[in-house]
């Protein structure tokens, strides 16, 4: 059943490394659980509401993914997307979170309808082999900038904007969590050296352990002031009345005062950042994982844009913002993952998080951090095959990979990428290269920039 399903020898893998793989992209996921309902409520929302809704729109996405498209991709509410959603448009503008979630539904709905007319699909088939290259590279940098945040190696800093940490001076914080950073990056590279399936995995739950004796002897020191919490994972009991408070309220939006002119400001900022972040994870960890065909296309790209849109509106229905296809489905792919399978596990560890959530929320920043770190070395192999004798090929890519974690974004990248691989092409007279698309698309970021 599951070979049939799955395709497992068809994809050369197994049942055990799809298994673990799909745990490990879980776990480099579950701070989904603890950061979204602290964004959310900021709007107003119910924070055990959104943990339920972050859930179950993951469970559903994520599934979605597996049974349509039989890839490995997870999917759960976005960051920067749910910034977006609680700091701006209920924050600056002052709208109801309800507005919100319409906002999203609404782009979930134009997602189904734009997947399946091609018109995703075919923008992810008209991004340049070379660019698609550059922007594995870029989401592999930025992953591993990620990573090396959450593992607190850099810090910010009001001379440099960002430093290492000061290991001495905040040993018992983020100094003692930089180090146990650094010890579970040299376990996962020495385990994934000798050929051991699960070395990312067993990086991330060494590193915790680590955590939780370097509490224990007094070497970790609880700051919750400072967002340092106990490293224990604690047994709790989720209320699921609470979904109540954000289930179908999508339904009860006022838009009383909103104007429709707004209201579709706030659709296309959602429309555009989920469309470019969603395309651009799959052309990057697909590529890592050599799903492409020859053509540099991905095969059943319908099917996974399709499980990304269903993904969005049912998440606005249960009440949480965009959920869209997450870039740390790479750490899985790392692990070995090649099917919906692993997705499948991914999924259902977010459905049983509903019941122990204080269990996956205490896995610490710094135990992810070296699973980040390494996927993210992984991914920044793509570059190895861009052509840098032709600067009209690699400047784009160049251009993408260096913006995605300066700009800390997937689809800035990828609008610096466009943008730039149109204009130098153009300029260099090479214009016969440049497909029709790719000229809508570099008009298209560049008004957003203008009027966005």
């Amino acid at each position: 059943m599951v070979e049939k399903l799955f395709k497992l020898n068809e994809n050369n893998t197994t049942f055990r490394t799809e298994v673990l793989a799909g745990i490990t992209t879980f776990m480099t996921m579950a701070y989904i659980l603890a950061v979204n309902p602290t964004m959310l409520s900021a709007a107003g929302m119910d924070a055990t509401a959104v943990l339920i809704a972050t859930c179950l729109a993951s469970f559903v996405g994520t599934l979605a993914m597996a049974l349509l498209a039989n890839y490995p991709f997870a999917l759960a509410p976005g960051m920067g997307l749910n910034a977006y959603f609680a700091y701006t448009v209920c924050g600056n503008m002052g709208y109801d979170w309800r507005v919100a979630l319409a906002a999203v539904a609404v782009e979930g709905i134009i997602f189904i309808i734009l997947s399946l007319t091609n018109v995703r699909e075919a923008i992810f088939n008209a991004i340049p082999s070379t660019l698609k290259k550059g922007v594995s590279a870029g989401i592999g940098l930025f992953i591993a900038f990620i990573g090396l945040q959450n593992g607190h190696l850099v810090v910010n800093n009001d001379s440099t904007l960002l430093s290492y940490v000061d290991f001495a001076g905040n040993f018992h914080t983020e100094g003692i969590c930089a180090i146990l950073a650094l010890v579970g990056l040299m376990l996962t590279v020495v385990l994934y050296f000798k050929g051991i399936k699960a070395s990312i995995l067993i990086g991330i739950v060494v590193t915790w352990i680590l955590g939780m004796l370097s509490q224990a002897v007094g070497l970790y020191t609880v700051d919750v002031e400072n967002g340092f919490y106990s490293l224990y994972p604690s047994l709790g009991i989720t209320d699921f009345s609470k979904i109540g408070e954000t289930f179908g309220q999508v339904f009860r939006a006022d838009f009383s005062g909103v104007g429709i002119a707004n209201f579709i400001v706030v659709l296309f900022a959602f429309l555009f950042v989920d469309m470019f972040d969603t395309i651009g994870t799959l052309v990057g960890v697909a590529t890592k994982a050599g799903m492409l065909d020859r053509n540099e296309k991905l095969p059943r790209i319908k099917q996974a844009l399709l499980a990304d849109a269903i993904a969005t509106t049912a998440g606005a229905v249960f009440g949480t913002s965009t959920t869209t296809t997450f870039v740390e489905s790479s750490a899985g792919v790392g692990a070995g993952a090649r099917t919906g399978l692993a997705a499948v596990v991914t999924g259902l560890l977010f459905l049983l998080a509903i019941f122990f959530a204080p269990v996956f929320t205490a896995i610490p920043g710094f135990a992810t951090a070296p699973a980040l770190i390494f996927v993210g070395f992984l991914m920044l192999m793509a570059i190895v095959e861009i052509d840098f004798d032709d600067l009209t090929e690699a400047v784009p890519a160049y251009l993408c990979l260096l913006a995605m974690p300066l700009m800390y974004s997937i689809s800035e990248g990828i609008a610096i990428g466009v943008i730039s691989y149109v204009c130098i092409n153009l300029c260099c007279g090479k214009a016969k290269k440049i497909t029709p698309l790719m000229y809508v698309l570099a008009v298209l970021f560049i008004c957003k920039y203008i009027f966005l």
